[in-house]
């Protein structure tokens, strides 16, 4: 298999006043095209600026971060734009969905954004496979958390990314919905042969995918397969 992510020497400095915050300190790692993996560590070490350079969210301050073989620092704000909607999905903690767009409305967003047509079907189609064909009317201040995230997951595989990237996915939720919310996003994931690279304080979750990266102190210190259950 091809890898769709490579990242080589990544650094993210911040300015703190008159001192310099390495955040991100020489990470390099390659992810292969179809597997999951998960990025682990304590809060603070870097885990999800990582996150956000490998998607495209943000720059590095040196290195390069390659997507599907494009090289993301070398391309502006709109370019990595563009190419975070052709190829990448996002599931985050907080569901970021729309508060005055209905389910459904949620999530055809991105096909919109693309200008595509026929995406209602497919919408409604996704909404019914994560247990909401009932609830498309719904605005997001109507749902429970676990269902608003299932719009997120439906939203984020309506493109058919080739990369999901999940941050703390199951982090608001409590334990029976997060277990319910997991199989639902390992199941569309597997379905629809998808790479997954999630976030996660949950070690019990990171050991269900099947590489486990640990960040600490803005390093890489482990990377280990995973004997994925």
């Amino acid at each position: 298999m091809a890898d769709i992510l490579s990242v080589e020497n990544l650094t993210k400095t911040f300015k703190s006043g008159n001192r310099e915050l390495t955040v991100l300190d020489n990470v390099s790692f390659d992810i292969e095209e179809g597997s999951t993996a998960t990025i682990v560590g304590p809060s603070g070490s870097g885990k999800t600026t990582l996150l956000g350079l490998c998607a495209g969210l943000d720059v590095a301050t040196s290195g390069t971060v390659s997507l599907n073989g494009i090289k993301l620092n070398a391309l502006d704000e709109d370019d990595r734009a563009f190419t975070r909607n052709q190829y990448i999905g996002f599931v985050f903690q907080n569901f970021q969905l729309l508060p005055t767009l209905t389910a459904l409305e949620n999530v055809t967003v991105p096909l919109e954004l693309r200008g595509e047509k026929g995406y209602r079907e497919k919408a409604i189609d996704l909404l019914t496979r994560v247990g909401l064909g009932d609830r498309t009317d719904h605005y997001p201040s109507q749902l429970s958390g676990g269902e608003q995230q299932r719009v997120a997951i439906a939203r984020a595989f309506i493109t058919d990314p080739k990369i999901l990237f999940a941050d703390e996915p199951t982090g608001n939720l409590d334990e029976e919905t997060a277990a319910q919310v997991e199989a639902l996003l390992f199941d569309l994931n597997k379905q629809q042969g998808t790479t997954l690279v999630m976030v996660t304080h949950n070690l019990e979750l990171a050991s269900k995918t099947e590489r486990i990266l640990k960040i600490k102190g803005g390093k890489l210190v482990d990377d280990q397969k995973s004997v994925v259950a």
